[in-house]
């Protein structure tokens, strides 16, 4: 691959179109915690991972995974720690890796946690799912605290069940 640097106008060159380089320092840390949970959870035939913006849609997102994979189907689904899957390649990376079935639920049309992960596991195709077109809402929105926290808690169960319903 050619790698050529921006010249400081503003431009990418054509080597770059498509893609952003990425560049994340590697760590000799692991948590165990992290591990044992992955070690724990990879027999479960669903790895959910998930967008964790700290934005509106994201807050629903993140919630409706959680609620499916820790309160209606933890018997099959596994959550994972985007953040642990994208830097290292260490257990988090693994259960998406070596599930059977992916799903990336993502908070809105970017498709952040896909993306992020597309790149550092060639060839992964999750199922993809767009939680803010699975409730209704004021789409001019955008903290989480322009909407009561109940009606996000509503649209993340909403979410959740929807996804619940295609295992």
């Amino acid at each position: 691959m050619i790698n050529k640097r921006c010249s400081g106008k503003g431009g990418e060159s054509s080597a770059d179109k498509g893609y952003e380089e990425v560049r994340i320092e590697k760590s000799k840390n692991v948590c165990n915690v992290c591990e044992d949970y992955a070690k724990r959870q990879s027999a479960k035939p669903v790895a959910v991972m998930c967008c964790d913006g700290a934005c509106l849609r994201g807050e629903i997102a993140r919630q409706a995974a959680n609620i499916l994979c820790h309160s209606i189907a933890p018997e099959k689904t596994v959550r994972i720690c985007l953040g642990g899957a994208f830097t290292k390649n260490t257990g988090q990376r693994s259960l998406v890796r070596n599930a059977a079935r992916v799903i990336a639920l993502e908070g809105c049309f970017v498709n952040c946690s896909s993306r992020m992960m597309n790149g550092v596991i060639k060839g992964l195709e999750p199922e993809v799912v767009i939680a803010d077109r699975l409730y209704e809402f004021d789409r001019t929105m955008f903290g989480v605290d322009e909407m009561p926290p109940e009606q996000i808690l509503a649209h993340a169960r909403t979410v959740a069940r929807k996804i619940a319903d295609s295992l």
